[in-house]
């Protein structure tokens, strides 16, 4: 009888390469001219990116840098989950971007519609703010994580526990 192959389906993000990326962003803000004397800055509040700026054509500017950061530093970028702009003290504005962990019921509901609609056998359980495939055969294994790859998701999505 052979054995079943599985793996899980998580989102998750990195803290410690999203602080990395914050301390980079950090020094190219102070060492770029077009942000000399301005009080933009960006903290990790808990789970949440708080970002603070002169106006809203300085916080976009704050926002690409930062993108970049973490972009080369491989945090999902697609795991952003920004708030409204709103007005700070001493006329700047500020934005909170929560850090999303996990898969949420909606996609976790369109990752599992992909898995059964695929016509491959394979099982796929829904466990808290992951999934876990499981199956037979390798080869459908890594056809699903195709499959799920080329999926429209709202988060970003890793493969772990692949055996």
């Amino acid at each position: 009888m052979a054995k079943d192959e599985s793996f899980d389906i998580v989102s998750k993000v990195e803290f410690t390469e999203v602080t990395n990326a914050i301390t980079a962003t950090m020094k190219e803000i102070k060492t770029r001219y077009d942000f000399k004397g301005s009080k933009s800055e960006v903290t990790l509040d808990k789970e949440e990116l708080v970002l603070v700026s002169d106006d809203e054509f300085k916080m976009d500017q704050l926002k690409d840098v930062l993108l970049g950061r973490l972009i080369k530093r491989g945090v999902p970028v697609k795991n952003l989950d920004y708030g409204k702009m709103e007005k700070a003290s001493g006329g700047t504005v500020r934005q909170r971007a929560k850090l999303v962990q996990g898969i949420d019921k909606d996609n976790a509901k369109k990752i599992n519609t992909i898995i059964k609609n695929s016509g491959l056998k394979v099982k796929s359980q829904i466990q808290d703010d992951q999934i876990r495939v499981s199956g037979k055969n390798r080869d459908d294994l890594q056809k699903i994580i195709s499959l799920v790859r080329e999926a429209d998701l709202t988060v970003d999505v890793q493969f772990i526990n692949y055996r």
